[in-house]
């Protein structure tokens, strides 16, 4: 038999993808937490994380493992619940996409925060997302619906997006007046093989074949070279203050956000807090997100 506070060093492993991270998640040092999931290792007789250059990765045994360890975790957090059932108080961590986590969901965090003071809310906003599947975070909001059983999936928004460039840079290289015309332009967009999520192909979407001349990874700083001239580039509607649609009879393309929780905590109190206040934010946006 193995320790069970051995496995929740394993789980703060897999979730951060290093030994230092998760010993700082868990207050202890990096060689604890190396320690305690080798004891791990040595009672199930089996490896279960090996080292990449991408961080600390599962094997089959460390798969099947997480697992067991999420419904157990699940568990345990069930049975103190059963105190409080209906207590709003903790944190809860969201992952969004960068554009909508700084953009919308930011901005309207403070006047949450002062009318629930007991809730401590993180927002993860950047490229890529934190798994609610693997209990990365509580809640999170995504370009596509993910496929896990352990998840409760809702969409929660519709929103839109178009070619978008700065008035400088209409005023140096002219406005294209055919999807063709963008050909010799100067195109802003994603590093293709950094391209997390499918439904960020916007360029091939347009025409296939098109090719940037700036790229990024980030959607703020695609956002800040086409503000500063660097060219046109498709941007979320809700991004687009101060900038110039561009083909605005030709191009708008349409994408969801969808919204996942732990089936294990999707009905406690501050996870619905969230979730309502989530729905009610978007309903009173929705012509920032949607406004064509």
């Amino acid at each position: 038999m193995f320790d069970w506070d051995d496995l929740q060093y394993f789980l703060a492993a897999v979730r951060t993808g290093s030994l230092i991270a998760a010993g700082r998640k868990l207050g202890r040092d990096a060689g604890t937490v190396g320690r305690r999931i080798a004891r791990l290792e040595s009672s199930l007789k089996s490896t279960l994380l090996v080292r990449s250059a991408e961080g600390l990765q599962l094997t089959t045994a460390g798969a099947q493992l997480l697992e067991t360890g999420l419904e157990a975790e699940a568990a345990m957090e069930a049975a103190g619940r059963a105190t409080q059932p209906d207590a709003i108080a903790g944190t809860v961590r969201i992952s969004a996409s960068e554009g909508f986590g700084t953009a919308v969901i930011a901005p309207s965090l403070p006047a949450f925060s002062n009318a629930r003071p007991s809730l401590r809310v993180e927002l993860a906003a950047h490229a890529g997302f934190l798994s609610a599947s693997r209990r990365e975070v509580d809640m999170a909001v995504t370009l596509s619906a993910p496929a896990a059983h352990r998840l409760v999936i809702e969409p929660l928004t519709k929103y839109q997006l178009a070619l978008y460039a700065a008035p400088a840079y209409i005023d140096r290289a002219g406005r294209p007046d055919t999807v063709a015309e963008l050909v010799p332009h100067a195109l802003v967009g994603y590093v293709d093989d950094l391209i997390y999520a499918p439904e960020l192909r916007y360029l091939d979407e347009i025409r296939p074949g098109l090719k940037t001349r700036l790229a990024s990874s980030s959607l703020q700083a695609q956002r800040a070279i086409i503000e500063a001239g660097g060219g046109v580039g498709v941007l979320p509607c809700f991004l687009a203050k101060g900038l110039i649609r561009i083909l605005p009879d030709k191009v708008l393309i349409e994408r969801r956000f969808w919204l996942s929780t732990h089936r294990e905590v999707h009905e406690t109190a501050r996870i619905r807090v969230i979730r309502n206040w989530l729905f009610d934010l978007v309903a009173n946006q929705s012509k920032r997100l949607a406004p064509h």
